[in-house]
């Protein structure tokens, strides 16, 4: 999985089309990842005897496959790669190269 968390990325299929945001968690099993403001459902949750009724929105998990790294700098969406660093493996930009890590 090329997403890791803690990354910025743009959605580019599904009903959030072309919603950015911040990935939260990701799910290598499932191919899944919860972002930020993305895919945001909502929860009713129950009365307890320590917490009362309420209405949560939550984000819940969308596939890997309709996010793409989102660069900040060039404002635009960018293929990842992986070039050996000596025994390192890096993420690189397809396009120009550069290191993302």
């Amino acid at each position: 999985m090329r997403i890791k968390k803690d990354d910025t990325v743009i959605v580019i299929a599904g009903k959030d089309k072309g919603a950015t945001g911040k990935v939260s968690k990701v799910l290598p099993k499932q191919n899944r990842v919860v972002v930020e403001g993305v895919n945001v459902q909502t929860k009713h949750q129950k009365q307890t005897r320590t917490a009362p009724a309420e209405i949560r929105h939550v984000e819940g998990p969308i596939d890997a496959s309709n996010v793409m790294y989102y660069d900040t700098k060039a404002k635009k969406a960018v293929k990842i790669g992986y070039k050996l660093d000596g025994d390192k493996k890096v993420r690189v930009d397809r396009k120009t190269g550069k290191e993302i890590d």
